[in-house]
């Protein structure tokens, strides 16, 4: 009696011809995503200091910003520079420069600044302004677009009005501005320097003199006054001998200070106030100058200064 037929075995996958067209396609895909895993970075972008995460295929820091659709202006900062290649988890900062329409004591100027506030912009461009001097607050931002600012600082200046010295911090923009705050008084013909119009910069002397109502002869105002002070006082304006006493660059006593018009101390004036007085004492005596300064008058007529003058 014959025996049952077996039914046929089931097909075996791995012994299909299939099977090495399958695997090597697998092999091929897991490759490819090694290399791809390989070849993708992923970079912190910091812009403006807000912090970001990108995954790049790009092998330099401008591909990597391109990616992350930031794009470069002029006076923008980036860190690490642009060329520069990239690998995997590097860090990228951005800061983006702003205008900054910059008026600072009555002067306009324009700039680009890389920070996102008013405080650091300022400190960007080494401003200081003086309390309640700043037309936008410290903290107010500075957007990308722009922005105008204007700023006050506080300055020292030196006021020598007469026998009057005095220190004073202010914020005006003109000389006159600084005489007006401090009710200094200007009578016509007074003289100012610096002029009343200009900009008192930090450490500026502002000096007081009276009209010179009395002109001086030419021929005496070329006389060597500077050999002159140099012999009596070593130039000093504020020298003082008490034997007279006498003060001054041309050691004037008071008496005779006082014969030309001088007001106070001839040592509280300022030099050309000083040298005006001694020529115009010179001019009084008619030329005389023994009796004023016995052992220093002659070098009024020093050849060299003479020729230099």
């Amino acid at each position: 009696m014959r025996g049952k037929r077996r039914a046929p075995r089931p097909p075996i996958p791995w012994r299909s011809r299939w099977t090495p067209v399958v695997c090597l396609a697998g092999v091929v895909a897991l490759g490819t995503v090694a290399a791809v895993s390989f070849l993708i970075k992923q970079v912190v972008v910091v812009v403006d200091g807000e912090p970001r995460t990108v995954r790049s295929f790009a092998g330099t820091v401008r591909g990597v910003l391109g990616d992350a659709g930031v794009s470069l202006r002029a006076g923008d900062i980036v860190r690490p520079s642009a060329q520069v290649a990239v690998a995997d988890g590097a860090t990228i900062e951005v800061r983006r420069a702003r205008p900054l329409i910059l008026t600072l004591d009555g002067r306009t100027s324009r700039h680009l600044v890389t920070a996102t506030n008013v405080a650091d912009a300022l400190a960007e461009l080494e401003v200081v302004p003086a309390p309640g001097k700043l037309s936008a607050l410290p903290g107010d931002a500075v957007p990308l677009e722009g922005m105008s600012l204007t700023v006050h600082t506080r300055r020292e200046v030196h006021v020598v009005a007469g026998t009057t010295r005095f220190t004073s911090r202010t914020t005006a923009r003109t000389v006159r501005q600084v005489l007006r705050q401090k009710r200094i008084p200007l009578d016509r013909g007074y003289q100012v320097s610096p002029p009343l119009t200009s900009f008192p910069e930090d450490g500026t002397v502002i000096t007081i003199t009276p009209p010179h109502t009395m002109p001086v002869e030419p021929e005496i105002t070329r006389l060597n006054w500077r050999a002159l002070a140099e012999c009596e006082s070593h130039g000093d304006p504020q020298a003082y001998n008490p034997d007279g006493p006498y003060y001054g660059m041309y050691q004037f006593s008071l008496p005779m200070w006082e014969v030309v018009g001088g007001m106070g101390l001839p040592s509280a004036w300022p030099e050309g106030e000083q040298t005006y007085r001694a020529q115009l004492l010179y001019q009084t005596v008619e030329g005389r100058w023994q009796g004023q300064w016995p052992n220093c008058g002659h070098h009024l007529f020093d050849r060299t200064a003479l020729a230099a003058s």
